[in-house]
C-alpha cells in the first residue's frame, strides 16, 4: 500500500472495503516495484526469514504470490491461500498451476492439519482485522512447537501521527482512500497499540524474537531519491515487522 492514503474522509462511503477481488490487477501492478512493498515490506520479511532452504511454509494471504515465488526461490516449500479469489488467480499466473494455492480466509478455521508448517508469513495481513484472538489461535495451531510467525502490520505510531487528536491506546477502525494503476480502492483498517499487539501474540502462545523498523532494501535511495531525501540512513516508519516464535505447549 502506498505510504501516504489519498484521503480518509468519507472513503468508506465511495466503494466496498476490502474489496481485493475488484482491484486485484490494480493492487498488483501499482505495488510491484513501488518503494513501499517492492523495496521496503516484502524484502524485510524475507530477510527476517532467513534461510528457508527445506522449511515449510505458510504464505498467509498470500495475495498475487510476491512472497511465495521470493520464498520458493530460496528453497523453501511454500503453500499460500488468500481471501480473494482474484488475488489468488493472479498468483497461479506467476507461480505456475502446481503450485499449492488456496482460497481461504484467515479470520476463520484453516484448511490444515496441525503442525503442519515449520513456518508462517503473515505480511500486511492482521491489521484488517478487529479481533486477533482467532486467526492467531489458528496460526499458532498449524506450526511445529517451535516455528516462526513472520509478520508485519501497519506501524501503530503512524496512524497517531497522521490523526493527531485520536486515541493511541484505544483499538480504532478507520478507512483510507488509494488509487491503484486507476483502480479507486478502499481499505479499511484497525489501529491498535503496540502492547495490544504482544499482548495477543503472548496470549495465542507465541514468544517474541524480534521487533524490527528496517530500513527499506538496497538501491532504494537511488530508485526514489525524493521519497528518502530526508532520512540520511534511507530509513522511515510504514509497516512494524515481528518475528514470533510458537512456545512448547
Amino acid at each position: 500500500m502506498p505510504a501516504i492514503p489519498e484521503s480518509s474522509a468519507g472513503a468508506a462511503d465511495m466503494a466496498a472495503e476490502n474489496d481485493y477481488d475488484r482491484f486485484a490487477e490494480g493492487y498488483t501492478a501499482e505495488t510491484e516495484t513501488n518503494l513501499i512493498n517492492g523495496y521496503y515490506a516484502r524484502p524485510a520479511i524475507v530477510d527476517l526469514a532467513g534461510e528457508v532452504a527445506g522449511r515449510r511454509i505458510l504464505d498467509a494471504g498470500c495475495g498475487s504470490g510476491p512472497i511465495f515465488a521470493a520464498l520458493r526461490d530460496r528453497g523453501a516449500i511454500v503453500t499460500g491461500f488468500d481471501s480473494s479469489a482474484e488475488m489468488v488467480e493472479l498468483a497461479r499466473r506467476r507461480l505456475g498451476t502446481d503450485a499449492a494455492l488456496q482460497v481461504a480466509d484467515i479470520g476463520g478455521p484453516l484448511p490444515f492439519p496441525d503442525g503442519a508448517f515449520d513456518d508462517v508469513v503473515a505480511s500486511l495481513v492482521l491489521h484488517y482485522l478487529e479481533d486477533w484472538t482467532a486467526p492467531l489461535a489458528e496460526l499458532r495451531r498449524v506450526l511445529e512447537p517451535g516455528g516462526r510467525l513472520i509478520m508485519s502490520v501497519n506501524h501503530p505510531f503512524v496512524f497517531k501521527w497522521f490523526n493527531r487528536d485520536a486515541d493511541y491506546f484505544a483499538t480504532v477502525k478507520h478507512s483510507e482512500e488509494y488509487t491503484f494503476s486507476g483502480q479507486k480502492a478502499v481499505l479499511t483498517y484497525w489501529h491498535r497499540p503496540l502492547h495490544a499487539m504482544t499482548d495477543a501474540f503472548t496470549a495465542a502462545g507465541f514468544r517474541t524474537a524480534v521487533i524490527s523498523e528496517p530500513p527499506p532494501a538496497p538501491g532504494a535511495r537511488e530508485l526514489f531519491p525524493d521519497a528518502l531525501a530526508k532520512s540520511s540512513s534511507g530509513a522511515f516508519l510504514s509497516f512494524l515487522f515481528f518475528v514470533l516464535e510458537a512456545v512448547q505447549r
